[in-house]
């Protein structure tokens, strides 16, 4: 069998994460079948060392071209595919069949950042997409319901398959606190401070964290070791989303938050290392990677009760409710101030991530692969 993958978004965070893990584990399992990649143009070298079996395809255009319905699904057909897959919620109109699709979450289902009519085409256009694939994988048991419930997919074409944390996030060893040293130096960063990282997007629920923390900030005023807490939000789109910062300046924290924006991967891991806890307390994810990648850094995390976080931090967090700010900050201060919490929390976190594994990912989207394909 020959596999099509449409990996345009290989450099992204999040889907970028999902593609070039799932492909770099598919081929360590070496598998009988051949893959071609679909990438963009430059992004071969973000592959090196692939075995024979793999081979690249350069499509110069994203999928947020005008005519990537008929273009990029005109350059599939080409390829001499026996299956296709979509790794992320963005099926051409007139994509080739058979093909698998990849959903992350429905978040631009449930929060819609478009006029009415443009979102129930949205949702028209998504729908199609999975009714027509031969498999649908989520990424999670929260994901897989939303996908059955609010789009009517049935669950015999559904498999639910976990991701799993990039392995490039870890507990650092000597050498890598002394570089670390380095780039909190270059941040100007040499006070403690909580982190949150994602995207900046209503659901998010950013405006509220930095509420939280403006309450928990007023409790520790004079606190010995925290009495110069900071908040360091990274995130690209700030400038799309003023709510965060407008919540910012209306708790008078103005001068103990931060936001950097889009920081290198490198960066990231060493923020969450150096984080004296994560902070994640979103309305809504499909899986929830950030707090296994803080997890597996070692660092204490705070999240939701909501949606699929629950199930992928399991006992590994303190769970808090996102829509009550005094909620939030007491799940702060017991995650910043109980020592005791604070070890146990590690601790938890490195069983939790065992959960996870790009290996065991890869078999089972092979066998999902495999069974689409006997299917036809």
């Amino acid at each position: 069998m020959r596999i099509a993958i449409d990996a345009r978004h290989l450099r992204d965070f999040g889907i970028g994460t999902y593609i070039r893990n799932l492909v770099r584990s598919i081929a360590a399992l070496h598998p009988a079948e051949e893959f071609v990649l679909a990438m963009g143009a430059g992004d071969a070298g973000e592959l090196p060392d692939l075995p024979a079996n793999f081979q690249t395809a350069v499509f110069p255009y994203t999928d947020r071209q005008l005519m990537n319905d008929v273009t990029f699904p005109a350059f599939l057909s080409r390829l001499g595919a026996d299956l296709y897959h979509i790794p992320l919620n963005s099926v051409p109109i007139f994509m080739p069949k058979p093909y698998v699709v990849t959903v992350h979450d429905l978040s631009s289902l449930l929060f819609p950042d478009r006029s009415e009519v443009r979102s129930a085409l949205h949702e028209l256009r998504y729908k199609r997409g999975l009714e027509r694939a031969s498999r649908v994988i989520a990424v999670s048991g929260a994901t897989r319901r939303d996908v059955e419930n609010v789009l009517g997919i049935p669950s015999s074409r559904l498999r639910q398959i976990y991701n799993a944390p990039d392995p490039v996030f870890r507990e650092g060893t000597p050498a890598d606190r002394e570089m670390a040293r380095g780039i909190l130096d270059r941040y100007s960063i040499q006070y403690p401070f909580i982190l949150y990282a994602g995207t900046i997007r209503p659901q998010k629920n950013i405006p509220r964290l930095v509420e939280a923390f403006a309450v928990l900030r007023g409790e520790l005023e004079g606190h010995a070791e925290f009495g110069d807490l900071r908040l360091i939000i990274i995130g690209d789109e700030i400038s799309k989303h003023p709510e965060a910062r407008r919540a910012m300046i209306q708790s008078r924290i103005a001068n103990s938050v931060r936001f950097l924006g889009f920081v290198p991967i490198e960066t990231l891991r060493v923020l969450y290392g150096a984080a004296k806890l994560f902070a994640f307390p979103s309305l809504y994810e499909g899986f929830g990677l950030p707090p296994l990648e803080a997890m597996a850094c070692g660092t204490p995390v705070v999240t939701s009760s909501v949606s699929s976080l629950p199930e992928v931090v399991g006992d590994a967090a303190v769970i808090v409710n996102p829509e009550n700010v005094f909620d939030i900050a007491r799940g702060l201060r017991e995650a910043l101030l109980d020592e005791d919490l604070r070890a146990e929390l590690k601790q938890r976190g490195r069983r939790q991530l065992l959960r996870f594994s790009w290996e065991e990912t890869a078999r089972q989207v092979l066998e999902t692969y495999r069974d689409a394909r006997r299917k036809q």
